[in-house]
């Protein structure tokens, strides 16, 4: 496990993406001493937390985008010329 590895902050969805998958590959071929497997999980973890916030965040935004199209379609179909 690299100690100078990059804040996850910093990191694209997709960088972020792949270093959890490496780490899982890792992690499954059973090759790391004990400290080095925990260092890797809790990484692991971290990075999984912050994927898993950007993807509710990304949601949200669907969501709302979703909301503002759907109420400007109503809004077009609503007559709204004085008779």
């Amino acid at each position: 496990m690299n100690d100078n590895a990059r804040p996850i902050e910093e990191m694209t969805f997709r960088e972020a993406m792949s270093e959890l998958e490496g780490i899982v590959g890792v992690l499954e071929g059973n090759t790391l001493e004990l400290e080095d497997s925990l260092k890797s999980y809790e990484r692991g973890v971290a990075l999984l937390a912050a994927l898993k916030k950007r993807l509710n965040e990304a949601q949200q935004k669907v969501d709302v985008l979703m909301g503002e199209l759907e109420a400007g379609a109503n809004d077009a179909a609503t007559d709204t010329t004085l008779s």
